[in-house]
């Protein structure tokens, strides 16, 4: 079996799955401090995102890492050459 067979079997047995940042993709999101009433905002340490929608899905978050590498270097280019 291989390991990616071996950890979605692990999710589907403890009902967990993977939380990824819908800004950059990042796994290290985690919910925003402050007030009770906060409990369904997320925060992502890596980019600042901060809101309710968080993505679960692998794949969509492996693109939207791709998107938001491209658009960083882009960025990096554009300050480099000002």
């Amino acid at each position: 079996m291989e390991d990616s067979e071996r950890k979605k079997d692990q999710e589907k047995a403890t009902g967990r799955r993977k939380k990824f940042c819908p800004q950059c993709g990042s796994t290290d999101i985690f919910f925003a401090r402050g007030l009770p009433q906060l409990w369904s905002i997320w925060e992502c340490r890596n980019c600042g995102y901060y809101g309710a929608f968080i993505v679960e899905d692998g794949v969509t978050s492996q693109k939207i890492r791709e998107e938001w590498a491209r658009k960083h270097k882009a960025n990096s280019k554009a300050k480099a050459s000002d």
